[in-house]
């Protein structure tokens, strides 16, 4: 078979995949309890940042078996035909770049994410609209709190102290929504310790998990900004909250 044919071949099964996966009354995903997000893995031999997708309750319990036999803390999600693209949308703001369906089977097949959902660019957004994400900063910080699981068996030392300075990193170089209430100023959270910290928010998806019942209003402060508003008694900055909830250490900046 020429190489020709072969990609044609190639081609006609991915659109397969992809019609299979836009009728599908529903798929899975395999999440982490370590983030409350989607499970995140990068391959080692092209260095995606990939996702796991399947079109069948049995195929996903294996996947989620194959992790789990290498200490992976996992779960099944099922997703809602209807919640397809926001699913597969979301993924941008997490700063994966592929997603593999079906793995493990003789039907696995790769896909960059672009080749499942589009999305227009910043400078094609309505006038006055800005998009206000930190990828690289949710994705390192997935990586993180996924490790940190190892670390507690005593692995990847090393791997979680060089993602925490990633992460650090990442941060300082991002804009960040906060929350705020009329009246009330911002919100702290209290951890086991009690001890506060002020939330803030990388994108919009992940204020709109913290602010169900419609309290707050938002700001968009760039990091360097953020200590001037914290408070004395804060022990610094909680990452999404609801999800990756990563507590990163910082005080206040001094007059």
């Amino acid at each position: 078979m020429s190489d020709e044919k072969k990609n044609e071949n190639m081609a006609d099964k991915k659109m397969e995949v992809l019609r299979s996966i836009q009728k599908a009354e529903e798929i899975y995903t395999i999440a982490s309890p370590c983030t409350k997000m989607i499970y995140v893995e990068c391959d080692q031999d092209t260095f995606d940042d990939e996702v796991f997708v399947f079109l069948n309750l049995e195929d996903a319990q294996n996947g989620a078996k194959a992790l789990a036999e290498k200490k992976e803390p996992v779960s099944l999600v099922k997703v809602a035909n209807s919640q397809l693209l926001p699913f597969f949308s979301n993924l941008y703001t997490v700063g994966v770049n592929c997603v593999v369906v079906d793995r493990g089977t003789d039907r696995e097949q790769r896909f960059q994410l672009g080749e499942i959902v589009h999305r227009p660019d910043e400078k094609d957004l309505p006038d006055g609209k800005i998009r206000v994400e930190n990828p690289e900063l949710v994705l390192t910080a997935a990586y993180l709190m996924q490790k940190t699981q190892r670390l507690r068996q005593g692995e990847g030392e090393q791997e979680v102290k060089d993602l925490q300075e990633e992460v650090m990193a990442h941060f300082f170089k991002g804009k960040y929504i906060v929350a705020f209430e009329a009246d009330k100023g911002i919100p702290l959270l209290k951890d086991k310790k009690g001890d506060s910290y002020q939330p803030v928010f990388t994108d919009i998806m992940e204020f709109q998990k913290f602010n169900r019942e419609n309290k707050f209003r938002t700001a968009v402060i760039p990091a360097e900004k953020i200590p001037d508003l914290l408070s004395p008694e804060t022990k610094g900055v909680t990452i999404n909250p609801i999800t990756i909830n990563l507590q990163l250490q910082m005080n206040k900046k001094k007059s």
